[in-house]
């Protein structure tokens, strides 16, 4: 029996699994895809919020701030990428006046630092591409950018260094209540445990109404996206919002911590917890309400667009508790916006539950830092001809887009929660993300995968599950 099962491997599972490793207890992640950051955590705008725009004492409020905080240090210790370029939200009425300033001062009780309310002269020196009929901007200092992967990928690696055992391909199918705990019925057998951690995401509602008379709701709401090329990564320094509205922050425009710019997202509620597809009109959309706060944007540079899923809870707030009528299950749901900003605090929190529950102690063997993927990039001359006489697949380029080599994908397949797909390799290096979208080195990157996990080439996948890449041939024919 397990002492804690968190159910989700996304960066909220992650971030609670990380701190729990700090004691000593038996835990588990259990994710139904082929790796982790594989739902909501993978597809989203990847913005630190600096913590102005979630209501007054709000648990989204304390949370948002007090993670904003952790990040830059976070980002030092578990060697993510991330960098704080602030935010601007701009105004281009005078009419708007009045919401900029609720902004302003909803901000400063929820303990924002530096806040400063520009003035139309004070925004285009800051960013001389945004729309010349702008008014006035909230600029937050505090505010920052961050890899999705790297964060969701370094907390999940530096849990399992420190015990946390994960399970992938296996997803829970229903819970029972037990005495001393539950039993999590799986598609890979039953799970017993002594608390749960409910970290699922758009799915959290279904494993809360399981056990519990007090239901919840969690909507997918769906924002699609365009990513440009690096060569439009310089359009605008800070992230650019609109002054939010009631289904959000509206169309942003941003760079992204790999030098691309990102814009969007749309805000659409869908029945479809899976519905991912993009459309037409989303992103006329993001074309038509981006160019109102900046001018100028090139889109015939972008290179994809996606979509991804937050889970909207109906009060739009975190639920981050011990159920009253279900001792044991602790709910860690509705982690919408400003959720991935909130992770490193909410994993705290998780962890400060469990501690007092189960009366934890101190893991005197917790290591703290872990270092990710050598970039041969940031070596100078010597160093990169040092490192390829030693190591010559640091030598081969893969991915000629993104200059990713042989080295680092193998690293990234062979360290601890490794990839086991394109998808999974793509996230820990980037090879694949370029101009191209993988168009070139899939082929390379499934040879590296088929060698070093042994197996078929017919078994490699996109992202695991049904998504084969070669198919249609009898194997035994070959």
């Amino acid at each position: 029996m397990y002492d804690v099962v968190i159910i989700g491997a996304g960066v909220s599972g992650s971030a609670s699994a990380r701190e729990l490793s700090r004691y000593k207890v038996n835990a588990c992640v259990i994710e139904k895809a082929e790796d982790v950051c594989s739902g909501t955590s993978k597809a989203n705008s990847g913005i630190v919020h600096a913590g102005f725009d979630a209501p007054v004492g709000s648990l989204m409020a304390k949370l948002n701030v007090k993670g904003n905080e952790m990040m830059e240090e976070l980002s030092k210790e578990l060697d993510f990428p991330f960098k704080k370029n602030g935010s601007l939200v701009i105004c281009l009425s005078k009419d708007d006046m009045p919401k900029l300033q609720e902004l302003y001062d909803r901000g400063r009780k929820n303990g924002v630092k530096d806040l400063k309310i520009l003035s139309k002269e004070d925004v285009l020196k800051l960013e001389p591409n945004i729309n010349e009929e702008v008014y006035a901007a909230l600029y937050a200092p505090t505010g920052g950018i961050v890899c999705p992967f790297g964060l969701n990928i370094a907390l999940a690696e530096n849990a399992t260094t420190n015990g946390v055992e994960f399970k992938f391909n296996t997803e829970a199918k229903d819970i029972e209540k037990i005495d001393d705990g539950f039993i999590i019925k799986t598609n890979n057998g039953d799970i017993k445990t002594k608390y749960i951690v409910n970290a699922a995401g758009v799915y959290a509602d279904k494993f809360h109404n399981m056990v519990s008379e007090n239901k919840i709701n969690i909507t997918a709401r769906k924002g699609e996206y365009c990513l440009l090329d690096k060569t439009a990564g310089c359009h605008v320094s800070k992230t650019i919002f609109s002054l939010p509205g009631k289904m959000g922050k509206g169309v942003l425009v941003s760079p992204t911590t790999h030098g691309n710019l990102i814009v969007g997202p749309t805000s659409t509620d869908i029945a479809d917890k899976e519905g991912l597809n993009t459309t037409r009109d989303g992103l006329d959309t993001i074309l038509e309400k981006s160019s109102m706060n900046v001018k100028n944007i090139p889109m015939r540079q972008v290179i994809t667009s996606f979509a991804g899923l937050r889970a909207h809870e109906d009060n739009h707030e975190f639920i981050i508790k011990e159920l009253e009528d279900v001792k044991g299950f602790i709910d860690c749901a509705g982690i919408e916006s400003p959720g991935l900003t909130s992770a490193p605090a909410i994993g705290i929190m998780v962890a400060d539950i469990l501690k007092e529950k189960l009366s934890l102690e101190k893991n005197p063997d917790f290591i703290g830092i872990r270092r990710g993927i050598l970039d041969p990039n940031t070596l100078n001359i010597e160093e990169r001809n040092q490192l390829i006489k030693e190591q010559p697949a640091y030598g081969n380029i893969i991915c000629r887009c993104e200059m990713i080599t042989e080295g680092e994908i193998i690293d990234a397949i062979r360290r601890p929660l490794g990839a086991k797909s394109l998808d999974g390799v793509k996230r820990r290096t980037r090879a694949g993300m370029g101009r191209c979208q993988a168009g070139f080195c899939s082929p390379k990157t499934m040879e590296i995968l088929e060698r070093e996990l042994k197996l078929s080439m017919f078994d490699i996948t996109k992202c695991g599950g049904k998504s084969n890449i070669v198919v249609g041939v009898i194997k035994d024919s070959i």
